[in-house]
């Protein structure tokens, strides 16, 4: 069950301070008052607090001060002063120093709980803001790759086992999941680091153009040719070369990239000279090879020469629970690119990333929160600011969508966290929905790893 939010409230006048503490503990907070600023400070020392109200006239150090000095010691803990309606200008003054809000005396018992509720919603959001950047800082690896779900780990514990080594690595998967990224993992973490890494897309290249780029060409070795050009093997010498999309291969380009990839040896167009290259071969494509193998349009020999260590990098929507952490990535990045001020996600909107289907994976996600950074004045990013696909995806958040071949065990782990989510992790009305006991799902919680 979630824990009451703890407020602190600070005002030297006794029937003022009791009808608030009441007030605001028969709406489930937990609630204690302090008579002075020095009192107040003494009982965060003791005990933190999520939201501090005070007064600003008060014997011993003033409300602003307290409020000063509350902010250096504990940032994170949000503050809504009261005043009379003769020291609103005051009350401006402590917002510019941080406080989220001001009330006015005799307190508007209407709009008291409103305030408060939004103050202790903005606590949440920038504890939640915090946490992730402090798993961004000890989670992010691997060059830029961001994530620590179960199918990152997979991927990057496969990283880590290939990247000492020289042998051939296939990246498979959709596109915008992050290939290159890993690929220059690779390369940063063996012993090639200090040497080039060379990518070339395959996919770009007509047949005449492939082996010019690849193998390069000696001045004059056709019309046009005015210079010596070095390719793409020849410059990846003493490090790693990408064949990035070598799926879209033709069939002649294949043979003459088989060639070269069993003996490191070629020749320029044109040239005589025999060129020996030591270079490791990391290759990627979002086209499933085995079913070209079998159609005909991808060389088998090729295919078992280029899948030594296979990595298939899963799609957005198989590791939702990265999605908080890249978004906040992104939004951090955008903001520092486009000069704009930082930006929070509501809850339902979160949520509403972690559902959707994201077809065009990180690359999409990364593209959205650029848009959102430029065209969103507000300071939180609200459901009503997303795209209407993804606003659509709501109506969906009962279903869970199963890719074939899933286990039984991710099926369920899926099925739990989409059920926390649902309920805002109230884990006795979760198990109620799943039909089982709690004590079941605290076991399946623990078991799973999942944050709740």
């Amino acid at each position: 069950m979630t824990t009451p939010a703890r407020i602190l409230i600070v005002d030297d006048e006794v029937n003022i301070r009791g009808a608030l503490v009441t007030l605001l503990e028969k709406k489930g907070y937990q609630v204690r008052g302090a008579g002075t600023g020095e009192e107040a400070l003494e009982q965060l020392a003791a005990a933190a607090a999520d939201l501090v109200l005070t007064d600003l006239k008060m014997p011993g150090i003033g409300g602003i001060e307290f409020m000063r000095r509350l902010k250096t010691k504990w940032p994170d803990t949000e503050v809504v002063v009261m005043t009379a309606y003769g020291s609103i200008d005051t009350a401006v003054e402590a917002m510019r120093d941080g406080a989220y809000d001001y009330l006015t005396k005799p307190i508007d018992r209407e709009r008291f709980p409103v305030v408060v509720e939004k103050a202790l919603e903005r606590h949440v959001l920038a504890t939640e803001n915090k946490h992730l950047r402090d798993r961004l800082e000890t989670r992010m690896r691997f060059d830029q790759m961001v994530g620590d779900s179960e199918p990152m780990q997979r991927v990057y514990q496969l990283v880590e086992m290939v990247a000492d080594s020289d042998v051939t690595v296939l990246l498979t998967g959709e596109s915008g999941t992050g290939k290159e990224l890993i690929s220059r993992a690779i390369h940063h973490k063996s012993p090639r680091a200090s040497g080039p890494f060379i990518t070339m897309n395959c996919g770009a290249l007509p047949d005449n153009l492939f082996e010019s780029e690849l193998f390069g060409y000696e001045k004059g070795a056709f019309t046009g040719a005015m210079t010596t050009k070095v390719g793409r093997f020849e410059l990846a010498n003493g490090g790693t070369l990408l064949l990035d999309e070598v799926g879209e291969l033709s069939l002649k380009s294949q043979v003459d990239f088989l060639r070269v990839l069993e003996t490191k040896e070629f020749r320029r167009l044109g040239g005589t000279k025999l060129i020996t290259v030591d270079v490791r071969i990391i290759a990627a494509t979002n086209r499933n090879l085995e079913e070209a193998v079998k159609q005909g349009d991808f060389r088998e020999d090729l295919y078992y020469r280029l899948n030594v260590v296979p990595i298939r990098l899963p799609p957005l929507r198989d590791r939702a629970d990265d999605i908080p952490l890249l978004v906040d990535r992104f939004l951090a990045e955008c903001a520092t690119q486009h000069h704009r001020e930082p930006k929070d996600v509501s809850r339902e909107a979160m949520r509403l990333f972690r559902v959707y289907g994201w077809p065009g994976n990180i690359r999409q996600l990364r593209n959205l929160m650029e848009r959102l950074v430029v065209t969103v004045r507000d300071k939180t990013i609200q459901p009503e600011h997303l795209p209407e696909e993804i606003q659509a995806s709501k109506e969906n958040t009962h279903t869970l969508l199963v890719t074939l071949g899933t286990s039984l065990e991710q099926i369920e782990k899926d099925v739990i966290q989409r059920t926390l989510a649902e309920v805002t992790n109230h884990r006795e009305q979760a198990a109620k929905l799943l039909g089982i006991s709690l004590r079941t799902l605290q076991y399946k919680i623990k078991e799973y790893g999942i944050r709740a």
